[in-house]
């Protein structure tokens, strides 16, 4: 009796329920990869912040944007291909971890650019007149000492 298999044609890998599921279709897939490429340009937003720029919060905001982006491809992704029955499309897991990391630490520039948006701005002007070690630490102190008035701490020795 002849194999209801084709030669040489390999099987999809069985699911949780022991039943095999079939690739997702190239448009869910394409949507995973989409997802994955901007999920890690928002974190290459984030490895191009300098505190001394005057587009510092812009930089953050397009991270912010492009992780929000990369989250709803990747989990659109995968929804549908939970829809249509078929295996979740490769590289969308990654691409949800990713950009909740991109979209975490942009949140939390933002809100560091909220309550300390002056304190980070004379630290920013004050580095970028530093020439030595010497003024940059001069700097970071001043800074310390400006966060320590604003939250409230008492002044260090």
């Amino acid at each position: 009796m002849p194999s209801a298999r084709t030669p040489g044609r390999k099987e999809p890998p069985a699911g949780a329920g022991g039943k095999a599921r079939a690739l997702p279709p190239p448009e869910l897939r394409h949507r995973a990869l989409a997802a994955l490429i901007v999920a890690l340009l928002s974190l290459v937003g984030l490895l191009g912040f300098n505190i001394e720029s005057q587009r510092a919060v812009l930089v953050v905001i397009y991270s912010l944007l492009a992780g929000a982006t990369a989250l709803w491809l990747a989990v659109t992704a995968m929804r549908r291909a939970r829809r249509s029955r078929t295996a979740r499309p490769r590289g969308s897991v990654a691409a949800t971890v990713i950009a909740g990391v991109g979209i975490g630490l942009a949140g939390a520039m933002l809100m560091a650019f909220g309550l300390f948006g002056q304190q980070l701005s004379n630290y920013g002007r004050c580095l970028s007149g530093a020439n030595t070690i010497t003024g940059s630490q001069t700097c970071y102190s001043r800074f310390s000492h400006a966060l320590d008035r604003e939250i409230g701490l008492p002044g260090r020795g």
